[in-house]
């Protein structure tokens, strides 16, 4: 969420109009043979005539006082994630529709102009040509208006209808509690604010037994643990990686990490490396020489999935734990 001009989303851009926002990590974004974001919020330059939840919100609850967060991010911004290095975008999550509709279309042909592939609204697939194979990428989150977290099945029969006609599947998810005790991934369905945020386990292993050879969270707004499933990796949260104002980074929500992960031909997982990296505003995300993402995800992973965690060095080095 690289800066919103709505009021209810910060309002407030980055110098240099976002320029220079994500040049600290582009090295490590632009090396990559693909590379994954999930984009919190809208690109939409326009909002005349689009009433953001945040309206809809008040409207229904006339002199009331709301805590409402709708992001606008300038359709311009989309050309800073090209040159990052960014190839494919998530726009499910619970602010994709910040500005409705209107907003999403706006969002989709802003991606495609830059030329980034995207997925979220019901039934999309991500389908990319990466060195000779066939990738598939599905984003899902916990809503209707897109692919659907919990509604499990239908994920299987999407994964499986995606493995059958690519090479590597990729799935993304926006789910889980938000916020600093919300680290832990837990057994079963968690709630938020009394909405269904995913059975994230069951979820992740289901989609992996569909055919999916990744799977990436976000969501939470904090790190979580990696774990290893079918040979496959799942990492639960990533936590807030590109925030400019709007999301607190307050603590341990300022530390984030980017997942480098190499896949074998047939999807396996062959090893990666967490890069550690960590916001300060007003600017955007920079390398962290102390590691602290390492060491936190590092910690989780052992205490939630124990044997099934990846080894992970000091130096964010990821291999399987028997290496």
């Amino acid at each position: 969420m690289m800066g919103s001009i709505s009021a209810d989303g910060g309002g407030a851009l980055p110098a240099e109009d976002g320029a220079r926002f994500l040049e600290a990590v582009t090295p490590i974004l632009s090396a990559a043979d693909m590379t994954f974001g999930n984009l919190e919020g809208p690109l939409l330059d326009d909002a005349t005539g689009i009433p953001s939840k945040c309206d809809w919100m008040r409207a229904r609850s006339p002199g009331r006082k709301l805590s409402c967060y709708a992001f606008q991010v300038p359709a311009r911004y989309a050309v800073h994630l090209a040159a990052a290095g960014f190839d494919v975008m998530s726009i499910a999550n619970n602010h994709a529709m910040d500005f409705g509709a209107g907003g999403r279309d706006s969002t989709k042909k802003a991606l495609d102009a830059a030329g980034i592939r995207h997925s979220g609204e019901p039934g999309t697939i991500a389908e990319l040509q990466v060195k000779g194979r066939r990738v598939a990428l599905i984003a899902f989150t916990t809503a209707p208006h897109s692919n659907d977290v919990n509604d499990i099945p239908a994920a299987v029969a999407l994964v499986t209808r995606a493995a059958a006609e690519h090479d590597l599947v990729v799935v993304s998810f926006h789910g889980g509690g938000e916020g600093a005790t919300r680290e832990h991934v837990v057994d079963g369905v968690e709630m938020f604010l009394g909405e269904k945020r995913g059975d994230l386990r069951r979820f992740a292993r289901a989609v992996i037994d569909a055919g999916a050879d990744l799977v990436i969270g976000h969501g939470p707004h904090v790190l979580r643990g990696l774990e290893l499933y079918g040979g496959r990796l799942i990492a639960y949260s990533l936590g807030n990686f590109a925030t400019h104002y709007g999301i607190s980074i307050k603590g341990r929500a300022g530390v984030t990490a980017i997942l480098e992960v190499t896949l074998g031909p047939d999807g396996a997982f062959a090893g990666g490396k967490l890069h550690a990296a960590v916001q300060r505003r007003p600017h955007g995300p920079a390398v962290d020489p102390a590691g602290q993402a390492v060491a936190i995800i590092d910690a989780l992973a052992r205490e939630d999935f124990g044997a099934a965690a990846p080894r992970i060095d000091r130096d964010g080095t990821l291999r399987a734990r028997s290496e």
